[in-house]
Formats: structure tokens, C-alpha cells, sequence
């Protein structure tokens, strides 16, 4: 067992070396995030099953605060992702692909961000969400893996991890996600981030 367990570090090791290259992009969906909130936009979030807690997780840490050593104001943030009620009526009257685009449709206003999470870069429901925040001129990200699937093509960004396995994705997605709530934080509120 011990060996697999270092196999699956190393796996996970290999797969956070993929992020190097994306170091540039993640730097420009960065300073865009900024840009939103200084304008008086918010940040949107949307993802099924572990992307729908990754959701949860960084629209939590926008609201709330990144890191406890600094006290400060919230961050405008909605995850798509919590209102039972909301998304079953949706997805019996309109259908499961609908259920985050029907929420942008209402709450997105122009200038706001949406962050789509998307293992395959395929789930229709997201792909429908970044199709509506692009009508409505919400600028979009789609954090992915494997080749990004289609919802690549329509992203104003994307952040692809390019690997298979669905565990080794989220990991690194976690990763990314935490990168970019720091140095929001840091921007945003002019913080110093430890080198």
C-alpha cells in the first residue's frame, strides 16, 4: 500500500509540473478579476459534482477571506452551485443544462466574471452558462483538463490541465483556484505575498 500511496504523490507532483506553462495565463485571469472588482462587478462560479465544491470552496474564500492573517472587506462572489431548490425547478421545467445559464440570465450583469469548472471541458451545463455570461458580455474562464474539451472554444480564458486522470485535474484545479484567490487578495487590497 505504501508504494501506491508514493505513486499517487509522485502522479499528483507530475501533474502540478504541467502548471508552469499556464503561469502567464493565470497571471492575466488574475489581474482581469481585479479589474471586475474594481469596477464594481462580481465574480460567478459554476461546476457539477467536485468542480460544484470547488465552486463553493472559492466563492467562500473570495466572501470570506483567503488567508486569516488579513482582516478584510468581503468580495463580491456567487457560486451557482447551492440553491437546491433553484436548480431541481430548473432542471425539471427547463432541463439539467440549463441550470447555471438560467442564474446568469438573472443575476450576471456586463462586466461581471465567471469561472466555469469543467474536468472534460464538455458538461453542457456550463458550456450553456459560458454561452449566456458571453451574451450578456461576462467575461468567462474555463478551468479544464484532458484537451479542454469544447467549451475551450468559447472561453475568453481557459486553463487546461492537460492530463486524464479526473482526481490528478482536480487537484491541480485546486491548486490554480488557490493561487488566484491569493493574489486577488493581494491586488485587490494591496497586500504583500510571501515569496
Amino acid at each position: 500500500m505504501r508504494q501506491i500511496i508514493q505513486t499517487r504523490l509522485n502522479e499528483t507532483i507530475q501533474v502540478i509540473d504541467l502548471l508552469f506553462p499556464l503561469s502567464g495565463q493565470i497571471e492575466k485571469v488574475i489581474d482581469t478579476i481585479v479589474n471586475t472588482l474594481e469596477t464594481g462587478n462580481k465574480i460567478l462560479l459554476c461546476g457539477n459534482g467536485g468542480s460544484a465544491a470547488d465552486a463553493q470552496h472559492i466563492a467562500a474564500e473570495f466572501v470570506v477571506r483567503f488567508r486569516s492573517a488579513h482582516n478584510r472587506k468581503s468580495l463580491p462572489a456567487i457560486a451557482l452551485t447551492t440553491d437546491t431548490s433553484l436548480l431541481t425547478a430548473c432542471a425539471n421545467d427547463y432541463g439539467f443544462e440549463y441550470i447555471f445559464s438560467r442564474q446568469i440570465e438573472s443575476l450576471g450583469s456586463p462586466g461581471d466574471f465567471l469561472i466555469g469548472i469543467s474536468t472534460s471541458g464538455n458538461s453542457e451545463n456550463v458550456y450553456q452558462a459560458i454561452k449566456k455570461a458571453k451574451e450578456k458580455r461576462i467575461k468567462t474562464l474555463l478551468l479544464s483538463g484532458r484537451q479542454g474539451g469544447r467549451i475551450k472554444n468559447i472561453a475568453d480564458f481557459s486553463l487546461i490541465v492537460p492530463t486524464e486522470k479526473t482526481a490528478k485535474i482536480q487537484e491541480a484545479h485546486l491548486v490554480i483556484e488557490h493561487i488566484i484567490c491569493e493574489f486577488v487578495e493581494d491586488k485587490f487590497f494591496n497586500f504583500k505575498s510571501e515569496k
